[in-house]
């Protein structure tokens, strides 16, 4: 890199853009921009020379300055300030003056994995206005300094001049003007139920966020961003800045201290049962979504391949064609379908982990229930029909010996009561014990209770729910799919989507593919196609930066930084996609048009599609592409003048 200031790279891992980062302050660059990294081992080193302007009391997240006026923040993992310092351990303090690769702060790594939300960590420049554009890595691993991580060198001389003077102008104030108007601003001190803050933003647990104005926050120069999560209204001030807000506002306005736990307590309180139970089915189903959907695209590939038509109606499969790629094929397909063939086993590791109990039981658990002398769940039907279904006789009592491949509630629940005999044991049971009695009797009363009660009844509700979805969109495919198609979008703002994986994911193994997903697929692409046209039609560079990073997402299938970042914001762009994905929803499902697995819900969707509905499919991505962008195109032309 030719730049004046070169930042080293302060841990070692992999690098990924700022918008892959699963919080909107740094995806959407609220903070500053710069890069993330993957960490792979637990030590943060000093990127440069400078001084360490700021440690943070909970050690996720330190703040640096360089000799020449660069202030970085390297923050530790997303959400670890909820962890109060466990985990972490600092070995530098405010005001040190060190050099570059002094130890700074070392954490444990899988600690920050299994207990935070991401062990991510941004490295961002939270004073950007005063240099010139970031010039990053193009290395996909980096080394803890030994790997230039950013460049950037000092604006010219009067632009300088300019930023110190509005700089100083700012630093001058004691920000009580600043607190209150964020107070008043969020609907005053009578809708704050309790307020605190992290390193980088305000958390307010509010009484009700449709009183925020967030017209007036969005006119303050000193908040970068706002945003609601799990409860909380966060508004993101800065590093260095934010301690000082809150102590303002503290000072200056009726807001009592509160701590981060009671600010999380007082959040949760406002959910209720039904947003409880999607938070808890988001938590388990989020974690095994990569597995997922790799397994989907090489099933895609494997249906090219494989499934004749795919090269015109009347033509034979590519391996009919090519017998040498048999073989190929075959393999890819075992490759594809091991995360569905034992799908149980990976909601169970992740179900047993969000329930408190040990992940490798979770694991043991669902393979189990996909054991190989079991029946396959697929043969139910047929040999159900037949009456030729195996059985265990237990003192008289006979138990169906039949597993459940691709199912999910059977062992959801089971891992559940798995977690719940683990706890119970593990505080009564004394440690020299504990590896003899606790896992072998938890993972034995579980399993009796899987067979002979969990199973059969999770499998008959599973069962309806898939006829009962399968004859509503039969009897009213249009209304069912317009429905769908217009509701998927404001189901994202809610989280309750996640809960449409797990449908998803057990019509699969009921009926082979899903009518659901394929409608999920171009609600991502319609907000990606209006966030394109705001793109094109606005003014602003910074919202234009914006828009076309946020829409390639969208279209990868990442829509929440499209969303939140600008669809939501303008409105208007949001609408246009709820009617394009509504249009073409109805569309495909008076098609028939049914994906075979999850894959990659945007362009390379089609891929998961049945290879006689890519057709009727196309023509669905022709309609969210189309008419959320001229939608959102005319529309802006005249609001955005």
């Amino acid at each position: 890199m030719k730049n004046d200031m070169l930042i080293y790279a302060p841990l070692s891992g992999n690098t990924m853009p700022l918008s892959d980062v699963p919080d909107p302050t740094f995806a959407e660059k609220m903070m500053g921009d710069g890069i993330a990294i993957e960490p792979t081992e637990g030590k943060i080193v000093a990127p440069f020379d400078g001084e360490v302007v700021q440690v943070f009391p909970t050690k996720h997240a330190i703040g640096l300055v360089s000799e020449s006026g660069l202030e970085l923040l390297i923050h530790i993992g997303i959400d670890t300030v909820a962890l109060k310092g466990e985990g972490f351990e600092t070995h530098a303090k405010q005001g040190d003056k060190v050099k570059a690769g002094d130890l700074l702060v070392t954490f444990d790594l899988e600690y920050i994995k299994n207990k935070a939300k991401s062990h991510i960590t941004p490295v961002i420049v939270t004073n950007g206005d005063k240099f010139d554009e970031l010039e990053k890595t193009a290395e996909k691993n980096v080394t803890a300094l030994d790997s230039v991580l950013l460049g950037t060198k000092e604006k010219e001389e009067s632009e300088s001049k300019n930023s110190a003077k509005v700089k100083t102008q700012t630093s001058g104030l004691e920000y009580s003007e600043e607190a209150t108007a964020i107070v008043a601003a969020v609907g005053g001190e009578e809708n704050i139920n309790a307020a605190t803050h992290c390193v980088t933003r305000l958390r307010f647990a509010l009484e009700d966020e449709d009183k925020v104005d967030e017209a007036a926050l969005e006119k303050m120069n000193i908040v970068k961003g706002s945003f609601s999560s799990s409860g909380q209204f966060q508004v993101v001030i800065g590093q260095g800045t934010v301690d000082k807000v809150y102590k303002a506002m503290i000072n200056s306005t009726g807001v009592s201290e509160a701590t981060k736990e009671e600010v999380k307590a007082a959040g949760g309180q406002k959910q209720n049962a039904l947003q409880r139970g999607i938070k808890v089915l988001a938590d388990i189903f989020i974690p095994i979504l990569p597995a997922i959907v790799t397994a989907g695209l090489l099933m895609g590939i494997n249906n090219i391949l494989a499934n004749p038509g795919i090269f015109g109606r009347e033509a034979p499969a590519l391996i009919e064609t090519y017998p040498q790629w048999a073989g190929i094929a075959d393999m890819i397909n075992i490759i594809a379908n091991t995360a569905f063939t034992f799908l149980p086993a990976l909601i169970g590791w992740s179900a047993a982990k969000r329930f408190g109990g040990h992940e490798l039981l979770g694991v043991v658990l669902g393979l189990i229930l996909v054991h190989p002398d079991l029946m396959n769940a697929w043969g139910y039907g047929s040999a159900l029909s037949e009456g030729e279904i195996p059985t265990w006789n237990l003192f008289g009592f006979d138990v169906q010996k039949v597993g459940y491949q691709g199912q999910v509630l059977p062992v959801l629940v089971a891992a559940w009561v798995l977690a719940k005999i683990e706890i119970f044991l593990r505080k009564r049971v004394m440690d020299s014990l504990q590896l003899l009695v606790v896992a072998p009797v938890a993972l034995l009363v579980t399993g009796f209770l899987a067979f002979i009660v969990i199973g059969p009844i999770t499998f008959t509700i599973g069962n309806w729910i898939t006829e009962g979805l399968v004859s509503l969109f039969d009897a009213a495919p249009i209304i069912g799919g317009f429905i769908y198609g217009a509701l998927y979008g404001p189901l994202v703002i809610t989280g309750m989507h996640h809960t449409f994986l797990a449908v998803d994911l057990q019509l699969i193994g009921s009926t082979g593919t899903t009518f659901l997903w394929p409608i999920l697929a171009l609600s991502n692409i319609a907000q990606g196609s209006a966030v394109f046209a705001m793109m094109l039609a606005a003014r602003d560079e910074n919202l234009k930066g914006l828009a076309g990073t946020s829409g390639i997402s969208a279209w990868l299938g990442i829509t929440e930084p499209a969303m939140f970042g600008v669809n939501l914001r303008y409105r208007y762009p949001f609408i246009a996609a709820i009617i394009g994905t509504a249009i073409a929803g109805a569309f495909i499902t008076l098609q028939g048009v049914k994906a075979n697995s999850i894959g990659v819900g945007g362009i390379p969707a089609p891929l998961s599609i049945v290879a006689s509905d890519w057709i009727s499919f196309l023509i669905g991505m022709a309609i969210v592409i189309v008419v959320p962008f001229i939608t959102t195109y005319v529309i802006a032309q005249r609001k955005l003048k």
